[in-house]
């Protein structure tokens, strides 16, 4: 059974520094706790013994989410999944998955042939087929920031609402009135969510919710910001909030590309507090996801379908973490 001085002596490192990296420390370096990560993985480290029980196979299917290092969103998921799978001793696999495979074999069908226990979503939107097959589907399946309402599926996700009026709540605390919106896709659960968090939050603080500052992107990359940033700019926005940290890094590009400065001229705000967040220039006021606890809960509520516990929906608290990137109005 791989220990943690098995994982420290195959890095090279303290075994307090590989305890940090497993339990998520803010006091290691991001590319340390990614070796440690991706070490305790390859090796098959298991939390503590579990006694023997039934073999299971389950599955983690990606769309739309890049999970390669720690900087992108969906590592720490995967990872905080992988370790609490091998936990109980369950297989996981991995599996990158696009429109037209899903078009080729039911998720039923996929499912029961490859022989999986259950999956876990990762980046689907409501329009894709496997998304609209889960509304019937007797399979264990548990969503990252979707729903379906069927109780073989759970939904798992940070409470989007709470964050979002945070921001706002923020922006206008330092003066701001004029905000705009840079989301997601429309075909996004969690961009409807966020949508709909933004104009709720407007409306309780009473500023006025301008259609011109309303902006949506495909995904939540940072290509999103070249087509709206002229646009707010021109419409007087003072602040953008930018639902995810690609999205707000985007948009700090497009801002210095027109001689403007963040947060002098125009402040952002991110959603996620991707590693990156902390060395934008300047560093990014966002809202925290607890990825790598996130993906370990995501596993539970798993495990918990699978032993036909009908569970439905986790929201973790969300938490702003402000940094530089938003100053009161002039």
């Amino acid at each position: 059974m791989v220990k943690i001085k098995d994982i420290a002596a195959k890095l090279g490192v303290s075994i307090s520094t590989v305890s940090k990296g497993l339990h998520g420390a803010s006091d290691i370096s991001e590319e340390m706790r990614q070796q440690v990560l991706d070490t305790a993985v390859m090796l098959g480290y298991v939390v503590k013994e579990k006694k023997s029980q039934d073999y299971h196979k389950v599955c983690i299917m990606v769309e739309n989410m890049d999970y390669e290092n720690i900087n992108q969103f969906g590592y720490e998921l995967i990872t905080g999944f992988k370790l609490m799978a091998q936990e109980q001793q369950y297989q996981v696999d991995v599996i990158p998955m696009d429109v037209y495979t899903q078009m080729q074999q039911s998720y039923d069908t996929y499912m029961k042939q490859q022989s999986y226990s259950g999956a876990f979503f990762l980046g689907f939107e409501m329009s894709d087929a496997y998304m609209q097959q889960l509304k019937h589907t007797t399979i264990p399946t548990v969503l990252f920031d979707n729903y379906i309402s069927n109780k073989h599926v759970a939904y798992i996700g940070t409470d989007n609402h709470i964050g979002t009026k945070s921001l706002v709540n923020y922006l206008q605390e330092n003066g701001h009135k004029k905000i705009a919106l840079l989301n997601g896709s429309k075909n996004s659960y969690v961009s409807n969510l966020r949508y709909e968090g933004f104009l709720a939050a407007m409306k309780d603080v009473g500023l006025e919710i301008d259609e011109n500052l309303i902006g949506y992107g495909i995904g939540f990359l940072p290509e999103t910001a070249s087509s709206y940033i002229p646009q707010f700019i021109e419409n007087g926005a003072t602040a953008i909030v930018c639902a995810s940290d690609l999205i707000a890094a985007g948009a700090i590009n497009e801002i210095h590309k027109l001689d403007l400065r963040v947060p002098e001229d125009i402040s952002i705000t991110g959603f996620d507090d991707l590693p990156i967040a902390k060395y934008l220039a300047p560093p990014l006021t966002t809202i925290r996801q607890e990825r790598f606890t996130l993906g370990k809960t995501a596993f539970t509520l798993l495990s918990q379908l699978i032993s036909a516990v009908p569970v439905s929906t986790m929201l973790f608290h969300s938490e702003l973490v402000i940094r530089e990137s938003v100053s009161k109005v002039k």
